[in-house]
């Protein structure tokens, strides 16, 4: 196999990779406006960051890469609090508000079509 067929390839799965992580974060700003909107909370600066990515199995039991973004929301509007959705693949887990603020409050969401 000739080295550019392997640059090719490695061009090709880092495009697949920067393209899955773009629909991901889509979905998680998604989920985190619904969440926010939900709770009756105002989510912030219309953005998630990734902060965590890791490789977990789905139900099928197939490898699939699991990002945890981080976001923020104010009850107040005078204050920032942090909130999480977890995305295991293009499917939304689970998003947490703060839970010093609300306990347990958690919007499960499975596909998000804004």
């Amino acid at each position: 196999m000739s080295w550019e067929i392997l640059l090719l390839a490695l061009f090709g799965a880092a495009a697949w990779y920067w393209y899955a992580g773009l629909n991901a974060r889509e979905q998680a700003v998604a989920a985190g406006r619904r969440a926010c909107a939900d709770g009756g909370v105002q989510f912030l600066d219309d953005s998630v960051a990734l902060r965590r990515l890791r490789l977990a199995r789905n139900p099928d039991g197939q490898l699939q890469f699991q990002r945890d973004f981080h976001f923020e929301f104010s009850d107040t509007g005078d204050n920032r609090r942090p909130g999480v959705v977890r995305m295991l693949g293009e499917r939304v887990e689970w998003v947490s508000l703060d839970g010093e603020w609300q306990p347990g409050r958690a919007a499960s969401v499975t596909r998000l079509h804004d």
